[in-house]
This record gives structure tokens, C-alpha cells and sequence, in this order.
């Protein structure tokens, strides 16, 4: 179906794409930059029809030579008489929070998929001439179309990752603005589909700024332990600009007594590695960063980074060289209790407060990347973290447009997160039904994903299937299992499948002496409504769900964690039952305001004795 072309530079993600996608490649570490916020009120424009962007003949107004000022909307024209026609105005618009998503926000926009016009005027000091200027937007669902002062920047295709542009060019000390087009309009060949259990919530979800960098700058960096080996840390640099060759560059860990001299090539990159000897590594338990400073002549870039080893061996997973069992559980991008899309520091620290508070020294963040709010925290936090793209369910296997967009977020999403000690695991995929042209494009992500980062480990939420002929004897049928590191796959024996009781005499066959790791299982309970332990969405009923679950899978011998779905209620246009989902899928073990339902505690409870039975070995 296509030739992956593997890296073979260790963590150096330069890529180009040259298809509709294409973009600058990105900045890594953006919150340690200098930069201008534009987060706040914009303005907005909704637009069903696409007027400002189509003509009547459905052709693109952006790739006109000279476009009509009067139904353009990227130009954010005003009118200059009375007497001129001009079919929109931004200034007389209504108002709407960056970052947000619209449909939380404007009532009448609770159910719109389309397109949005956002809009926001400023002032930008230039007094540094020789530094240069980009424009980066955290998230945009899921398609943007980016203008300054009328020019286009691009185009970005993706829901869930950052992007940014240069416009050092277009900037004036006054009167800059700024367009999005915004579009989340669901597609059979989009990544994620057409169908997904999630809302569809649109908009500039993340933070919006220009960032102010020197004329050549630090583009991209890792640095990490190298594999199993805690005494050396492996680095790789880049930088961009017009004098990026032979350039000094100095990596600082003060605490660890660490300061290192390095030269770049003539393609401003460096390879190298440092000797590090009685780091105190992250882990769980200790989640411990180190300061890191690296300098390119007088420019510094600071980040707090944590080193840690990671392998498996035989059935273990092991950090630091120990054995873990993952107590997780799995967690949407939302906040119920203000409602809408999660964005914030606060948010991150309400949603994985909660997850502590259950026990768990592990996150699945289902089922894309999430805001880096939430991977900062967790590694603060001492969580490990699941992060997975959103090739879910049934995406079009076949198409080389769909596979290069979920390659791209693939890299996007490692790109950022490489320096995290926190993420172990990347997923490729969420219950994909078994095909062979589904098996080569995840086999492809799997290889694009190794040949990248050596050092994480690599799964795939599989499906169980019950084995003809037996009566209760459960197994995974799929080729994934002999390419991946961990055996993930999702169970919902108990809701799905049968009742709580089927859990008793389920056996689950697995061939693969690796980790086995359940990415989902649980049921739907609405808080506060109550019953005996038969009676479908009563928290008696979720209850006991767990508890049979939990005595299932411990039969498991390879287990070696779980997430199960999910930490709190989120909306969902597929759950229309009256009175008990009216829109939200109530698989959580919290409501989406955060009461507790009482699996929690039996959650809890199982937690408890997982953590001092492997603390104990």
C-alpha cells in the first residue's frame, strides 16, 4: 500500500508532507519561549455555507489573485463609504473565549459542525528587528485555515495537535489581526471518522500566541536516558536559522553537576551523548525533574525533564529496572464541572487529582493527544501516561490521504512529548476491526513509531472475541499482538457482553508471553440512582460489575495493569437514552461533576491492594 521511509537520525523530527497538510515544522517546548498571548475574547463569525471562503461556483476565494474585499472574510476588510459593499464585519460580531470550544459556549452552537470565522486584533512590539516571529495555535478542531493582516499562512488538518507559522514579514507595530477558519465538519476519510463516542466540540481549543525567537534559535531537542543504560543520556539537537552551522551549544543540568560543550553540523543538528552518573531517577513513587538549560550563544531555553529507563521482559513492564503494575484509568479531554473541552492548567489538575485520589500511578489519555497541560501534570504528579492518536474504530485503511494525516499526528504528538518521562506508551489505535489492509497501515505507524523513539513502548487498544466452540473462553485475534510491546485490548464482559455473573467462568487464552495490559472494561451508572445489583444503570449494578471484573482479570497471569473506562461521565451524541445518558456516556466512576459513584471505591479499594502487593515483591 505505501513505503514508509524510516529515520534513522535519533529523535531529529524533520518532516515534510506534500499534500494540503503541509506546514513549518513545529517549536518544541513552546511555554519556555518568549511570547505574546492572544488567548481572550475574539470574535467570531459562524458561516454553514462556507460564503467567506467559496464563491458561488464553489471556488476558493484564498487563491484568487485579487479576492472580493466585500465577501473575503480572511481579509477582515472594513468598508471605506457608506456607499461600499461589504457583506460581514468583525468589529460589530459577537465575542467568543480563546481557548474554548464554541459549542459550550454559545447555546445555539451546542450541536454545530462547520465552519467558524475567528477573528482578533493587536499590537506587537518589534523592537528586537533581528528576532523573528511565529504564530502558534495549540489546537484547532480540525481544520484551520490561518491568515495574518489578510495573508495566508496554511493550512492545518488535525484536531489534537499544535502547528505554528513565521510571520516575522507580515508583523506591524499596530493593527495586526489574525483569522482562523475553523471547521469541524466530520469525514469518512478524516482521522478520527465519521462515527466516534465523543463530542465533536470545535474550535480554537488550545492556546493561541506568537512566540519571539532569535534570528536562529533552538528549534528541537531530546534528551533522555539511553535505552536500559542510567548512566548515559542521549541528546540530539536542531536549529533554525541562517547561521545554524558550527554553532556552540552548551546542555546544562545544574543539580546533576552537568554542563556539556557541543558543535553542530553544517545542517545545524548535533548527536551526542553525556555521562551522567547518580541521577535521581523519575518514577511514580519519586517524581523527580531536573532543571535543564540549554544555551546557543545568548539565548537559553529551560525545561524540567526527568530520566527514567524503560523496558519489558517477559510478562514485566519495568522502570528503573523494577516491575509495575499500571493502576490507570482512562480520561477524556473534558471538564463536566464548567463544561466543555479541558484546556487548562487547572483543569489538568482537577482531572488527574481525581485520578490519584483513586490510586492510580497511571493515565490512558483516550483517545488523541492531549493538551500538554496534562502530560506537564502527570509527570509532576509522578503518573505514567498512555498517549494515543485517534485512528478509531474503522478509518479508511486504503486511503494514502487518511494514513498520511495519522502519521502526522503520530509524529506531532511524539514530537512534543518526547522529553516527557511520563509517557510510556504510545498507542496507535483504538478497536480497529481486523483486516489486512487495517494491519498494514497500523504496521507502517508502528515502524514510523520505533524508527523515531527507540525508548517508549508501543500498543494498540485490540478487541476480544469469544472462541467458537467454547463456552465462555476469551481471545485476541489479531496480528498486532506479535508487532507490539504491550497486549492491550478492551473487554466489556459484564455490559456488553452478558451480565456481571459472565465474568465467573470467562477464561482468556493468550498466546504471547508479554505484558497484558486492559485498556477498557466497566459499565454505565447514573449517580445518585440506586437499585439492587440487577438493575441496569444503578450504581449497584456498575458496582458489582467491578468487583467481578477485577476477580476476572486477576486469572489474567500476565496482567500487568489496567485503565478502565472511564474517570468521569462525558458527553456523547451517541448516548440518547432519557433520563439516564441524555448525551453523556455514564461509564465513569465519577459523574462528570466529580461525585463519586461506588465503583470508585472499589476501584479504589483493588488499587490499594495492587500497590502494596508490588511494593512487596
Amino acid at each position: 500500500m505505501r513505503t514508509i521511509k524510516l529515520l534513522l537520525i535519533l529523535a531529529i523530527f524533520v518532516f515534510s508532507f506534500n499534500s494540503s497538510m503541509s506546514q513549518e515544522v513545529n517549536i518544541i517546548s513552546i511555554n519556555s519561549r518568549t511570547s505574546l498571548s492572544l488567548n481572550g475574547s475574539w470574535k467570531y463569525v459562524v458561516d454553514p455555507y462556507e460564503t467567506g471562503y467559496y464563491d458561488y461556483r464553489r471556488e476558493a476565494r484564498d487563491q484568487r489573485a485579487n479576492p472580493s474585499k466585500s465577501e473575503a472574510l480572511f481579509l477582515g476588510y472594513k468598508a471605506q463609504s457608506p456607499s461600499e459593499r461589504v457583506e460581514y464585519d468583525f468589529d460589530k460580531s459577537e465575542n467568543i473565549m480563546v481557548p474554548g470550544d464554541w459549542n459550550s459556549q454559545i447555546e445555539k452552537l451546542f450541536y454545530y459542525e462547520g465552519s467558524v470565522w475567528y477573528y482578533k486584533k493587536f499590537d506587537y512590539d518589534l523592537s528586537t528587528e533581528a528576532n523573528r516571529q511565529f504564530l502558534h495555535i495549540g489546537a484547532a478542531n480540525y481544520e484551520a485555515d490561518v491568515y495574518v493582516n489578510g495573508t495566508k499562512l496554511g493550512k492545518h488538518i488535525g484536531g489534537f495537535t499544535a502547528f505554528n507559522y513565521e510571520i516575522s514579514h507580515l508583523l506591524k507595530p499596530t493593527g495586526n489581526f489574525v483569522i482562523v477558519k475553523v471547521d469541524n465538519t466530520r469525514g469518512l476519510e478524516k482521522v478520527p471518522t465519521i462515527n466516534t463516542d465523543w463530542w465533536n466540540y470545535g474550535g480554537l481549543t488550545r492556546d493561541v500566541k506568537i512566540v519571539d525567537v532569535p534570528a536562529t534559535f533552538v528549534q528541537d531537542y531530546y534528551i533522555q536516558l539511553a535505552k536500559n543504560d542510567p548512566k548515559t543520556i542521549d541528546v540530539s539537537l536542531e536549529l533554525n536559522g541562517a547561521n545554524k552551522a558550527n554553532q556552540s551549544i552548551i546542555i546544562e543540568i545544574p543539580k546533576a553537576g552537568i554542563k556539556v560543550r557541543f558543535i553542530t553540523d553544517e545542517n545545524g543538528k548535533l548527536i551526542g551523548q553525556i555521562p551522567a552518573r547518580n541521577l535521581q531517577l523519575w518514577s511514580p513513587e519519586n517524581p523527580h525533574l531536573y532543571e535543564v538549560k540549554i544555551t546557543h550563544q545568548k539565548h537559553e531555553v529551560l525545561d524540567r525533564i526527568g530520566f527514567r529507563t524503560l523496558d519489558t521482559q517477559g510478562s514485566d513492564i519495568l522502570v528503573n529496572g523494577k516491575s509495575v503494575f499500571l493502576r490507570g484509568i482512562s480520561i477524556h479531554e473534558e471538564n463536566g464541572i464548567k463544561g466543555g473541552r479541558a484546556h487548562s492548567l487547572e483543569d489538568a489538575k482537577l482531572l488527574l487529582g481525581w485520578a490519584k485520589e483513586l490510586g492510580c500511578n497511571f493515565v490512558r489519555l483516550a483517545h488523541y493527544p492531549h493538551n500538554e497541560n496534562m502530560i506537564r501534570v502527570a509527570e509532576e504528579m509522578g503518573l505514567m501516561v498512555w498517549s494515543e492518536v485517534p485512528v478509531y474504530w474503522t478509518i479508511q485503511w486504503e486511503n494514502e490521504e487518511t494514513y498520511q494525516n495519522a502519521e502526522k499526528q503520530l509524529i506531532d504528538m511524539i514530537f512534543r512529548d518526547k522529553n516527557r518521562a511520563s509517557v510510556i506508551i504510545w498507542s496507535m489505535a483504538n478497536e480497529t476491526p481486523v483486516s489486512t489492509e487495517r494491519t498494514e497501515f497500523l504496521s507502517n505507524m508502528i515502524n514510523t513509531t520505533r524508527s523515531i523513539d527507540s525508548i517508549r513502548l508501543i500498543s494498540a487498544a485490540l478487541e476480544r472475541h469469544t472462541q467458537e466452540g467454547t463456552k465462555n473462553t476469551q481471545i485476541i485475534a489479531d496480528p498486532l499482538q506479535e508487532l507490539v510491546d504491550v497486549i492491550s485490548f478492551n473487554e466489556y464482559i459484564g455490559w456488553y457482553a452478558g451480565l456481571p455473573e459472565s465474568c465467573n467462568d470467562a477464561v482468556f487464552d493468550i498466546q504471547f508471553n508479554k505484558p497484558v495490559f486492559i485498556s477498557e472494561f466497566g459499565g454505565g451508572a447514573l449517580y445518585g440512582y440506586h437499585g439492587d445489583k440487577g438493575t441496569l444503570w444503578t450504581e449497584e449494578f456498575q458496582e458489582e460489575l467491578y468487583i467481578q471484573s477485577t476477580l476476572m482479570l486477576e486469572k489474567i497471569p500476565q496482567l500487568r495493569g489496567m485503565t478502565p473506562w472511564i474517570l468521569s461521565d462525558f458527553r456523547s451524541p451517541r448516548r440518547l437514552l432519557p433520563e439516564i445518558q441524555d448525551g453523556w456516556n455514564r461509564k465513569g466512576v465519577l459523574s462528570e461533576k466529580g461525585d463519586k459513584k461506588k465503583a470508585f471505591y472499589i476501584l479504589q479499594q483493588y488499587y490499594d491492594s495492587k500497590k502494596l502487593e508490588y511494593l512487596n515483591k
